[in-house]
């Protein structure tokens, strides 16, 4: 595991980061999102859809729990804070291993549906609209995506 740390000063760097891992993700991808209301896990999905080249607009699927976004490559956006129950069966593993890249805010919600090897980012409160983002790996294909990332 290897864990990388990074100060964005905006909604805008917050999204390019985002938009940037979006040009390096592929099928079958799995990228979580966790951190405080209000830290930027909406903002993050709107850079990361722009990168895949979607052409809607994208927000939380607070009340959905799954919403689905063409582009380069499908986009998986998930909101799983509201589940009742970690064991219900929403049939995640399609997502999981399916044809796009999936992206889970408040995935603590739901600890023993995850895949093994994801890319797991955490955003933090700095100030008014800075932000601490720790991306950590789980496996070899999330190491390839933080080290693609970082030095692309």
């Amino acid at each position: 595991m290897e864990e990388w740390n990074l100060i964005t000063e905006s909604p805008e760097e917050t999204m390019q980061l985002a938009e940037k891992l979006a040009g390096i993700v592929q099928p079958g991808d799995v990228i979580t999102l966790e951190g405080d209301l209000g830290a930027g896990k909406t903002s993050f999905t709107k850079g990361f859809a722009k990168g895949l080249g979607v052409k809607r607009v994208v927000n939380s699927p607070t009340f959905t729990i799954i919403k689905e976004y063409n582009g380069r490559i499908p986009l998986y956006h998930m909101d799983v804070y509201r589940m009742e129950d970690e064991m219900e069966d929403l049939g995640l593993e399609e997502y999981f291993y399916g044809e796009g890249v999936s992206v889970i805010e408040w995935p603590s919600m739901i600890p023993s549906q995850l895949p093994e090897d994801r890319l797991s980012i955490s955003l933090f409160h700095l100030g008014e609209t800075s932000r601490k983002i720790t991306v950590q790996t789980t496996g070899s294909r999330s190491l390839q995506l933080l080290k693609e990332l970082r030095y692309e």
